[in-house]
């Protein structure tokens, strides 16, 4: 095999044709993966799979719940604000709505600011609305998601996570 030398490339590639540029351009003894060393890594990726797999898959829960929480922490950053803007809280009657539109019905926040506190209302993990109380005998104002059935009086895996009680 003819490799090109310092001086060959000082005076171009004139004369080779394009097939032989390539094999002087080839670097000796190229080695691909064999057929061996491919399987032995599917087989690691594979048992790697069946055992990251079933733990984040066991989870899904934990990951709904986590969700909610995070969402109704935004729900008081948003609703801390518009107190902050206005006064007050949104009342029940306003709901979390008044996060997103300026409520029409009284009280009328008087700052409400532009483009609203939250861009949409979005409903819980489980595809079910939120449940807004203000006042709330737990506080100004109780936000509530039933969890997986969309009922009160859910335990355990099935209750209810409450903006009182988040950790």
């Amino acid at each position: 095999m003819e490799y090109m030398d310092m001086e060959n490339m000082k005076n171009g590639f004139e004369g080779h044709s394009r097939s032989k540029l390539f094999t002087m351009l080839s670097l000796p003894d190229e080695k691909g993966f064999t057929l061996i060393e491919l399987m032995i890594v599917l087989v690691i990726l594979a048992i790697l799979a069946a055992i990251v797999v079933p733990k984040i898959m066991s989870n899904p829960h934990k990951a709904k719940v986590t969700a909610a929480k995070t969402q109704i922490r935004d729900f008081e950053t948003a609703l801390s604000l518009f107190k902050l803007q206005n006064g007050f809280y949104p009342t029940t009657a306003q709901g979390l709505e008044a996060l997103v539109k300026k409520p029409a019905n009284p009280p009328i926040p008087k700052h409400y600011q532009k483009g609203g506190y939250l861009p949409y209302v979005p409903k819980d993990p489980w595809g079910n609305k939120y449940i807004y109380m203000s006042p709330s005998r737990h506080g100004s104002y109780a936000i509530i998601s039933y969890g997986p059935t969309g009922e009160p009086g859910g335990k355990g895996a099935n209750a209810p996570i409450e903006s009182w009680n988040l950790r």
